[in-house]
């Protein structure tokens, strides 16, 4: 077991330093996707082609709820919601997480600034490229999606670092 463990660690650090492109393209389209949601700890089914009516939609894909780098992710993103909002655009965060884990999360991490959905089956992620080959978990990958449902931002980095400022300067790009 110990050794299991070893190797699992040893796998993630050696991904984690490693920028890699997003797979999908800019200009591409979008895969469309429903997911069961929270917001707040009150649960919904959220509705990719829904939100793409109201404006632009920052979907952003993490490894696992309550884990340091995730949780920095969500309180940027949290922190950062008035300006997504002033240009028009929502976010959503997608995990593999169980519903039950995110109500929390969306509670603690997100502050009830954003919603947060489950992929426990892994579909979203994988049709976004967005899931560690052999782990199964989410890289952590951002999309801005233009209400044409066409991505107009990826940016895919194991450090949060740069996702909420790459994909804010992104949206307040489409406004322009």
């Amino acid at each position: 077991m110990r050794r299991l463990k070893s190797l699992w660690f040893s796998l993630v650090v050696m991904l984690a330093p490693l920028p890699a492109e997003a797979a999908l393209k800019v200009g591409q389209m979008a895969p469309d996707f429903t997911a069961p949601a929270t917001l707040g700890g009150k649960e919904f089914t959220f509705s990719l082609s829904q939100a793409l009516k109201q404006g632009p939609v920052v979907v952003y894909f993490y490894p696992a709820a309550f884990t340091k780098g995730c949780t920095v992710e969500a309180h940027e993103f949290a922190a950062a919601m008035p300006d997504f909002k002033a240009s028009g655009a929502s976010v959503i965060g997608v995990s593999a997480d169980s519903i039950q884990t995110l109500d929390k999360f969306s509670v603690s991490e997100c502050q009830s600034k954003f919603p947060v959905a489950s992929d426990a089956s892994r579909a979203i992620m994988s049709s976004y490229d967005a899931k560690v080959p052999l782990l199964g978990f989410a890289k952590r990958t951002s999309y801005v999606i233009g209400q044409d449902g066409k991505l107009r931002f990826a940016y895919s980095d194991m450090d949060p670092e740069g996702h909420v400022s790459g994909t804010l300067a992104a949206v307040r790009k489409l406004k322009n």
